[in-house]
C-alpha cells in the first residue's frame, strides 16, 4: 500500500505486533507443562491452557460419587423436612441440583422446594444462583467474591444464636465455617449430596506426582481442596509427600483457582498464588504472568535466549530440547559464563550412569535443537560454558 505522494504507506501496528515475539507466535505458555488435577471442567482449564501454548499433562486427583441412593443424604434431607431449617446454605451448583434431583426421586422433591421457598436461600456465588434459579426459586444473597468466609461474616453479623443452618457439603467438611456457626450458637445440619473419592485408577495421578517430583512440570493447577488433599495423601501413600512439598515449594508453582482450595496446601506449608477473582479464566491469565516471569533469559552469543520448562526461545524462536538437554542447559545456565566440568554435567543427567560420552552425545543433540551451535562453547579438557555476552560477564562473575 502506498499514500499519496508515492511512498510505502506506514499502518499503526497491531496488537500483535506489540506483543513480544514469543508471545504473538506461540503464546505465553509455549514451553510450559501444566498439571491439571481437576475432575470438573477439566478439559476447559486444559483448553484454555493449550491455547496459550502449554503443554497439559491431566490427572484427576479425585471421583465424584453422588449420594441420590445414599441413606445419609435421604435421612438428612427428612430432617430438614420435620425440622425446617432458618437458612440453607447453598455452596455449589452441582451438588445443589443433586439434591433437588435425588428428593425427586424419593418423591420429596415437591416438598423440598416448598420449605426452601419459605426460608433464607444462600448462595456461594453466581453459578449456585444458576441452580437455585433453575429449581424455581430465588436466593436472598450471594456474595461476589464466591468466598464462603464473606458467607460466614455475613451470617454473624445477621447473629446466628439459636437459628437452625442447613449446609450444603461438597465433599469435606468446611474447615472453620461450621465450627464458627456452633461456636456462635447455631445448630447446623449437613447436607452431603456427594463425596469426593479417590479415582479408580490411580494411575495417571501416580504419572502426575512422578513429574512433579521430577521437575518435569513447571505449575501444578487445583480447583478444588478435595483435589489438593487428594494429591497429598496419595503423595504420602507412595512416601513422596516431602518431595513432593520440596517441588512445590520451590520448581513448581501451585496455582489455586481460589483460598478454600489452596488451605490442604498451606496446612502443608506451601505458598501457592491465586487470582484475584477465583475463575478459571483468571487463573490461566495468572499462570501467563507467572511462569515467563520465573523463567530466566540470558544474553549469550548475540541472542536473547529463555529457558523455559521443556523448551527455550532463542531470539523468540520456540526451540523444543530433549529432557536431557534441558537438564544440561539448567546446568550451565546456574553460573552463566562459567565453565561446567563434564562430570557435572554428567550427574545432571537423569540416568546417564558414570560415561562421560554421554555428556558430548546429549550436548550434540541440544546443540542441534537450539539451531545456534555458538550458545555453549566446548573448553577443552575442562568442560563446558555459555557464550555469556561481554557485557553481562561482570553481573554474573560473582555467582
Amino acid at each position: 500500500m502506498y499514500d499519496e505522494q508515492g511512498r510505502p504507506e506506514r499502518r499503526p501496528p497491531s496488537q500483535a505486533e506489540h506483543r513480544p515475539l514469543a508471545q504473538a507466535e506461540h503464546g505465553p505458555l509455549a514451553g510450559f507443562t501444566v498439571g491439571v488435577t481437576a475432575a470438573r471442567r477439566a478439559d476447559e482449564l486444559g483448553a484454555l491452557l493449550q491455547r496459550r501454548g502449554a503443554t497439559v499433562l491431566h490427572a484427576p486427583a479425585l471421583r465424584i460419587v453422588p449420594l441420590s441412593d445414599d441413606g445419609e443424604l435421604l435421612a438428612a434431607t427428612k430432617e430438614l423436612l420435620d425440622q425446617v431449617p432458618d437458612v440453607v446454605v447453598a455452596t455449589t451448583a452441582i451438588g445443589f441440583r443433586g439434591w433437588i434431583e435425588a428428593a425427586d426421586g424419593w418423591g420429596l422433591g415437591e416438598v423440598l422446594l416448598d420449605r426452601l421457598r419459605g426460608i433464607e436461600l444462600l448462595a456461594r456465588g453466581p453459578k449456585v444462583k444458576g441452580a437455585i434459579r433453575a429449581a424455581g426459586l430465588t436466593e436472598d444473597w450471594s456474595p461476589s467474591s464466591e468466598s464462603m468466609a464473606e458467607v460466614l461474616d455475613r451470617l454473624l453479623e445477621e447473629g446466628v444464636d439459636g437459628r437452625r443452618i442447613a449446609v450444603q457439603l461438597h465433599g469435606e467438611p468446611l474447615p472453620g465455617f461450621v465450627e464458627s456457626l456452633r461456636a456462635a450458637g447455631a445448630e447446623v445440619v449437613g447436607v452431603p449430596v456427594y463425596r469426593w473419592m479417590p479415582p479408580e485408577d490411580l494411575s495417571p495421578v501416580d504419572r502426575l506426582l512422578d513429574a512433579a517430583v521430577s521437575r518435569g512440570l513447571d505449575a501444578l493447577t487445583f480447583t478444588s481442596a478435595p483435589a489438593a488433599a487428594s494429591l497429598l495423601n496419595r503423595a504420602e501413600e507412595r512416601g513422596l509427600l516431602p518431595e513432593l512439598l520440596a517441588a512445590l515449594s520451590h520448581d513448581v508453582l501451585p496455582a489455586c483457582v481460589g483460598p478454600v482450595t489452596a488451605l490442604p496446601l498451606q496446612a502443608r506449608g506451601v505458598d501457592t498464588v491465586q487470582p484475584e477473582r477465583f475463575r478459571l479464566g483468571p487463573l490461566v491469565q495468572l499462570l501467563c504472568q507467572e511462569l515467563p516471569a520465573r523463567s530466566r533469559a540470558l544474553p549469550i552469543a548475540g541472542h536473547r535466549v529463555e529457558i523455559r520448562g521443556h523448551a527455550v526461545l532463542v531470539d523468540g524462536a520456540l526451540k523444543p530440547v530433549p529432557p536431557a538437554g534441558m537438564s544440561l542447559l539448567r546446568a550451565l545456565s546456574r553460573r552463566p559464563g562459567w565453565v561446567v566440568a563434564r562430570a557435572e554435567l554428567l550427574r545432571a543427567l537423569p540416568g546417564a550412569g558414570r560415561d562421560e560420552h554421554a555428556v558430548e552425545t546429549a550436548m550434540a543433540r541440544l546443540r542441534t535443537a537450539l539451531g545456534a551451535p555458538k550458545l555453549i562453547q566446548t573448553v577443552v579438557k575442562r568442560g563446558y560454558r555459555l557464550a555469556l555476552d561481554p557485557a553481562a560477564d561482570a553481573k554474573y562473575a560473582d555467582m
